[in-house]
């Protein structure tokens, strides 16, 4: 119910966008955007090791780039659901006893919201069909699905990492990009009443990549 809450009102936010778009004309542009995201746990114990899994992303974006100088940002509200299959192998507790770590999938759902400084590499006769633009900047994730995972993991609210990426642009309407995301805080910790204070947090790591069309 959560998620369809979020996208209808997504949903509504991009007819409200292209209205104001298509009296608006420059070089502010808006859009909708979605795609795939395959994240990685980075982990400061080597108990623990993750591997990748895909998720999805979808929201609104909009772009504005400086004429002549081709510099500007692109800034975007996703929703983005994020997989993390996380492997742990058998520790022996306080009392001599064997504990087996968590072994599963961490699930989470984010309003992410990546804020990038953009680069659009002009290029001679071919630039108004195809451009190619670099991006840089931060990403900041909130957590909108459980905190506490199968009483193994808490998942932090806050989730802050650094993108860098890359992508083209078509006829000045249609937009791919492939970003990665530089964890740099830490994204979920193991349950310290389960196997004890601070055995393993992680880190996201994350690829994604994305097409949208601006209006």
């Amino acid at each position: 119910m959560k998620i369809n809450k979020i996208l209808s009102a997504l949903f509504v936010a991009a007819i409200v966008a292209m209205s104001f778009n298509a009296k608006a004309a420059g070089p502010l542009k808006f859009g909708i955007k979605g795609g795939v995201t395959v994240n990685d746990l980075k982990f400061n114990e080597d108990i623990f090791k993750a591997d990748n899994r895909c998720g999805y992303t979808i929201g609104l974006m909009t772009k504005f780039t400086a004429p002549i100088i081709n510099i500007g940002f692109d800034a975007s509200v996703m929703f983005t659901h994020r997989v993390t299959k996380v492997d742990g192998l058998t520790v022996i507790g306080t009392d001599m006893s064997q504990q087996e770590v968590y072994d599963g999938s961490i699930k989470s759902d984010y309003i992410e919201i990546p804020i990038n400084f953009r680069w659009d590499i002009g290029l001679p006769v071919i630039g108004k069909f195809v451009s190619p633009f670099l991006t840089t900047g931060p990403d900041f994730s909130f957590l909108v699905s459980k905190q506490n995972v199968s009483n193994a993991w808490n998942k932090h609210t806050f989730d802050f990492a650094w993108n860098f990426g890359f992508g083209l642009m078509f006829v000045n309407k249609v937009q791919l990009h492939a970003s990665y995301g530089l964890g740099l805080n830490n994204a979920a910790s193991s349950d310290s009443a389960l196997y004890g204070k601070n055995l393993g947090d992680g880190k996201n790591r994350f690829w994604s990549v994305t097409a949208a069309y601006l209006f």
